[in-house]
């Protein structure tokens, strides 16, 4: 019996499918210990907190939303990728380049670096082609 070996591009969707809480605990930050009737973060009702929030809340909830919206293409081409018997190494080195480009991503989002934010949206969106595209032969 063979087993398949959890790969790095593997690990990087894993790392990808964490991002958009990462985003969400970035839009909460600090305000679950503040009384709800203080503004203070509403478990009953979170998406009506965080429509509420604004600035750099606002834009960490928007790069939540946005990182749910990249996962499965970036799940459908490494997976695809793997099918086809891509190079490793250089899936490997692409997926770690899209999860890097993300994570910036969402940095400059926050910061509310627009202009920056897209190029570096378009950037991983070019490398997540790029993945998609690695196995065909």
């Amino acid at each position: 019996m063979t087993f398949a070996r959890f790969t790095l591009a593997y690990w990087c969707v894993l790392i990808a499918a964490i991002l958009p809480i990462v985003c969400a605990g970035i839009a909460k930050w600090g305000m679950t210990s503040k009384p709800r009737r203080e503004g203070g973060y509403d478990n009953d009702n979170p998406r009506s907190w965080l429509a509420q929030q604004t600035d750099w809340r606002a834009r960490a909830n928007a790069a939540q939303q946005n990182s749910f919206e990249a996962l499965p293409f970036f799940i459908g081409a490494v997976i695809i990728a793997h099918q086809l018997g891509a190079y490793q190494a250089r899936l490997d080195l692409l997926a770690f380049l899209f999860v890097f480009l993300r994570l910036l991503y969402i940095m400059m989002y926050v910061a509310g670096l627009s202009t920056v934010r897209s190029m570096v949206w378009t950037l991983a969106f070019l490398v997540n082609i790029g993945i998609l595209f690695i196995g065909y032969r």
